[in-house]
């Protein structure tokens, strides 16, 4: 049935049409039309009042990562409208589905330095799947509509829909419409390269499976896990990967690349074929290119094209939908054997375990107890930089949705607004966010958020009083020279906690802190552990820039040089 109504009106039906049920914002004045009926509406939509617009938008990426399903963030014209960039930015990399609105001025101040007034189309045209701006009533509710498909189709990611003011505010008639339902890509399925990558398979005696965010993001899990028994093949993870497969599996082999296992990185030198599921062969798991799986043939699956032969050329690339993709090659494949290949790979995993100083109270050792006392089965967020390495290699995440990170953007202050995205999506689990104390400096102010929205996350500072990973290249390739990233000073972050209306406490050895997660566990309340460890830690192992995975050094490796 239509009826008249005004923009403001058509906007909270449209996501009611979508089955939104949070929205992360800021309100403003150029958005306030919308804000009064979000106002009607606290029924049926959940609004969170983030204490910054990026925390907003970071937010809504944590709630899409931890539900499978599009997040919401509003924000208001001209600064508040800026402020979502780095989210947008930390989203479209990691291909997560977001949804922004914003508002600006009206259509007669456009173009005119209004107050508040920025082009935030142009703005982040090159860091959004898609954006637009609605400057008439009538293209509002299918703009709306458009946003979410184009978010959830295909290779997912961020659209921004920016509104002026006077179409807030403007009325015409809207009728509501279903949904529409998105299905997996699979038109450029090509019966020839399925064949081609099944003689591959059958042919190979060292195959090894690379599975990347792309398997998360398709919801590929269970079709990976049976990909895997019918190869019969040793499995390694990117980081945006951890949780498609079993991370506690006896042939999960570990993460690849920069700071991968040695077990993983020396299993894609050797290997004879090389299969990577919805991957996108970043620079980071690549090292360098001329050396990387050099002896195997490739075959990559993924949703967008351009991905194809785009850092890495690969011998059978096969685009679409990745569960799609599997469903058909499980289908078409014998179970494989390759009992001495695993039986190789398992002698480098027993040879190089990961490995790190248990005498001292340590990052490795805090995630490892972080592990044990939520039982495996946590969601653990992070910010960038050492302690997100160390959350990717010590705690074993056993089902995707778990580790949520920034993966390609490598975004500092990413994992406190992600935390309370993915506890509002998910209050049924534990969440934690692990921190560097440099990226904590970034968005603390989110602390105000948890404490006012009642959202009880864990925050664990790893708080080693330096920006930590620029520190370790500055101590391994610049000489000791430790320009601009020592951080002693009087910040207080017990204090700070406190003041902002949560719970802390500080520590400095592993019983303090089982101690301290215990009573954060229990309490149901936002709670900050901050650990102190060495300035000097380091993450191991290491590749060197530019250098080949299969060269991966330890600590040990580096003090017999």
């Amino acid at each position: 049935m239509k009826q008249i109504l005004n923009g403001s009106e058509i906007v909270i039906e449209c996501l009611k049409e979508q089955g939104v049920d949070t929205i992360f914002g800021y309100p403003g004045g150029c958005i306030l039309n919308i804000y009064d009926e979000l106002y009607k509406h606290s029924d049926e939509i959940t609004h969170i009042l983030t204490s910054h617009e990026q925390g907003a938008s970071h937010a809504a990426d944590g709630y899409a990562r931890a539900t499978g399903k599009v997040g919401v963030c509003f924000a208001t014209s001209g600064p508040g409208a800026t402020n979502l960039v780095t989210g947008l930015a930390t989203a479209h990399m990691d291909s997560i589905p977001v949804v922004a609105i914003t508002a600006n001025v009206g259509v007669n101040l456009l173009g005119k330095d209004s107050f508040q007034e920025i082009d935030i189309k142009g703005v982040t045209m090159p860091i959004t799947k898609h954006n637009y701006i609605v400057k008439d009533i009538e293209q509002l509710a299918d703009t709306i509509r458009d946003a979410f498909r184009i978010a959830m189709t295909g290779r997912k990611g961020p659209v921004l829909v920016d509104i002026t003011k006077d179409v807030t505010a403007a009325k015409t008639y809207f009728e509501s419409k279903e949904p529409e339902k998105i299905y997996p890509l699979c038109d450029r399925i090509q019966e020839n390269k399925l064949q081609e990558a099944i003689k591959l398979i059958e042919k190979s005696k060292k195959p090894f499976i690379m599975v990347g965010g792309g398997c998360t993001l398709a919801n590929a899990s269970e079709e990976v896990r049976e990909f895997v028994h019918k190869v019969d093949a040793p499995v390694c993870d990117t980081l945006m990967g951890k949780g498609a497969f079993d991370g506690n599996a006896e042939n999960y082999t570990g993460m690849i690349g920069m700071h991968g296992t040695k077990t993983s990185n020396i299993g894609a030198s050797k290997c004879d074929l090389l299969i990577a599921l919805g991957c996108r062969f970043s620079d980071r798991v690549v090292g360098n290119v001329k050396t990387f799986a050099k002896k195997a043939k490739i075959i990559h699956i993924d949703v967008d094209a351009a991905e194809i032969n785009k850092n890495v050329v690969v011998d059978t690339p096969i685009i679409g939908d990745v569960k799609a993709v599997l469903t058909m090659l499980n289908k078409r494949l014998d179970e494989q054997s390759h009992k001495e290949w695993l039986e190789e790979i398992y002698e480098l995993k027993a040879k190089y375990p990961l490995t790190y100083h248990e005498e001292q109270l340590s990052g490795p050792g805090v995630i490892e107890k972080i592990d044990e006392l939520t039982n495996n089965d946590a969601i653990i967020c992070t910010e960038v930089g050492q302690h997100q390495m160390w959350a990717a290699q010590f705690y074993k995440y056993p089902q995707p949705r778990r580790f949520l990170t920034s993966g390609g953007l490598g975004t500092m202050g990413y994992g406190l607004g992600a935390s309370l995205g993915a506890k509002v999506g998910r209050p049924d689990k534990t969440v934690v966010n692990i921190a560097g104390d440099g990226c904590f400096r970034m968005n603390m102010n989110e602390i105000a958020t948890a404490t006012r929205s009642n959202i009880p996350v864990i925050q664990v500072v790893i708080n080693n009083h330096v920006l930590g990973m620029v520190r370790q290249w500055q101590t391994l390739f610049y000489g000791e020279r430790y320009s601009a990233t020592t951080l002693y000073d009087k910040v207080d972050f017990v204090k700070l906690a406190e003041a902002m209306g949560g719970k802390a406490k500080r520590v400095t050895t592993i019983d303090e802190f089982e101690a301290a997660f215990k009573e954060a566990l229990e309490c149901g309340e936002f709670y900050l552990i901050d650990c102190i460890i060495d300035s000097d830690d380091k993450v191991w192992p290491m590749v060197a820039p530019g250098g080949s995975i299969a060269e991966a050094f330890s600590e040990e490796d580096l003090a017999k040089k």
